[in-house]
């Protein structure tokens, strides 16, 4: 059996190094107890599917709870399969700021960066 790194995960959602960090700053300014970065694929965008990231204190029956340098990432069991291999960055450039999202089982995105097919 093999010993996964802190950066893989068996649902194969990737929380690089920057994005774990800029989520626990975010959380630590939240302020709040229990709440976990949650990660989900909902219909819509201009693609036809959209992520979703946000911070939720619930837990719901078959969501799997992986935890990248301290930070608790969420996925609900229908997600999942959508966002196998995805890898969540942050990224803090002259040109823009924020989340992004590199999923090779996207076959096509729109502009917004959010929405894929």
């Amino acid at each position: 059996m093999s010993v996964e790194s802190s950066e893989t995960t068996a649902q194969g959602l990737i929380l690089s190094d920057a994005a774990a960090a800029k989520v626990k700053s975010l959380l630590e300014q939240q302020g709040e107890e229990g709440l976990q970065l949650r990660v989900a694929v909902q219909p819509g965008g201009c693609s036809g599917l959209r992520y979703q990231l946000f911070f939720d204190d619930r837990s719901m029956d078959g969501d799997i709870v992986t935890d990248f340098n301290g930070v608790s990432v969420v996925t609900d069991r229908m997600s999942a399969p959508y966002l196998m291999g995805a890898t969540i960055d942050f990224v803090d450039t002259i040109e823009k700021q924020g989340f992004t999202i590199d999923n090779p089982n996207a076959t096509g995105s729109c502009a917004c960066g959010d929405s894929f097919n």
